[in-house]
C-alpha cells in the first residue's frame, strides 16, 4: 500500500509555522534550499525556476519567523537580490508577534566586494549586517560600506584574512538575532556544514532531472558526517516534496 505524506494545501499557515518551529530553541541556524531529484541546487545557473508556488509558500513563512536572513554575496548577486523587505501579510503577523516589520538582511563575503549603492542597502527596510574577514573589515572598502550598513569582522584569530563560519550563529546571536535563516549559496553551506553550524536543513524536492554539472546544495567537504534527523515530508503540488531535516542531538 502506498502511504503519501500530507499534502501542503491540507494546511494552513499556522500549521505550517507549528510543523518548522518545533524542535528550534536559543540560537538557532536554519538552511533552507531547493533541489532537482538528481541532487542540483540550479536549473541554468539559478535556482528560481524550481520548487514552484509551494516552495515559495514555505519559504516566505520561514522568513516571516526569521530575526535575520543570512545569505553569501555570490548568492546575492547571482540571484538578484533586493532590499530585504516582506510582504504585507508577513509584516502584520510579525507585528502581531512583537516582532520588528522586516528581519535583519546579513550578507557574509571574505572580500567586501559589494555596492554600497545597491538597492540592497539603499532601500534596506532595516540597517543591513556585513560579516567579513577581520582584514577587509579594516579596509576602505568597509569605510564605504559602513555608511549603509554594519560591517562585522568575522575571523578567527589565526586566519584574519577568511571568514570563521563557526563564529557566523554567535555573533549574530550577541545582536538579538537568534533565529538565523539562511537561504546560501553552496559554498557557504559547504562552510557552515564543516563547521558543525546547521541546526536545520529544509529542502525542496523538486521533480525534474537537471543533468549535466549543476552545482549540489553544498560544496567543499567536511571533517566529519553531520547527523541530521528527519523531522516532517509534505506533498507539494506536481510532486515536490518539502523536507525538514533537524540535528540529531
Amino acid at each position: 500500500m502506498n502511504v503519501l505524506p500530507p499534502s501542503i494545501a491540507d494546511l494552513s499557515d499556522d500549521d505550517l509555522l507549528e510543523l518548522y518551529t518545533a524542535d528550534a530553541g536559543g540560537p538557532w541556524l536554519r538552511v533552507n534550499f531547493v533541489a532537482t531529484l538528481d541532487g542540483s541546487a540550479a536549473a541554468a545557473g539559478v535556482s528560481g525556476s524550481l520548487g514552484g508556488a509551494d516552495d515559495l509558500r514555505v519559504f516566505d513563512l520561514l522568513r516571516r519567523v526569521a530575526d535575520v536572513v543570512l545569505v553569501a554575496a555570490g548568492t546575492v548577486r547571482d540571484e538578484g537580490y533586493g532590499p530585504m523587505v516582506l510582504h504585507d501579510t508577513d509584516v502584520a503577523w510579525r507585528r502581531a508577534h512583537g516582532m520588528p516589520d522586516h528581519p535583519v538582511f546579513a550578507i557574509v563575503t571574505g572580500s567586501l566586494s559589494l555596492d554600497p549603492g545597491s538597492r540592497v542597502f539603499t532601500a534596506a527596510p532595516v540597517r543591513p549586517v556585513v560579516l567579513t574577514s577581520a582584514t577587509a573589515a579594516a579596509s576602505s572598502k568597509a569605510l564605504a560600506l559602513a555608511e549603509v550598513a554594519d560591517v562585522v569582522p568575522c575571523s578567527a584569530d589565526d586566519d584574519p584574512d577568511s571568514v570563521d563560519a563557526g563564529r557566523i550563529r554567535g555573533l549574530l546571536a550577541d545582536r538579538d538575532l537568534g533565529t538565523i535563516h539562511c537561504e546560501g549559496g553552496p559554498s557557504f553551506l559547504g562552510a557552515l556544514i564543516a563547521a558543525d553550524a546547521v541546526d536545520e536543513l529544509t529542502l525542496t524536492i523538486d521533480p525534474s532531472l537537471e543533468g549535466g554539472e549543476g552545482p549540489r546544495i553544498a560544496r567543499g567537504s567536511s571533517p566529519e558526517l553531520r547527523r541530521m534527523r528527519p523531522a516532517h515530508v509534505l506533498l507539494g503540488a506536481g510532486g515536490v516534496l518539502l523536507t525538514r531535516s533537524v540535528r540529531a542531538r
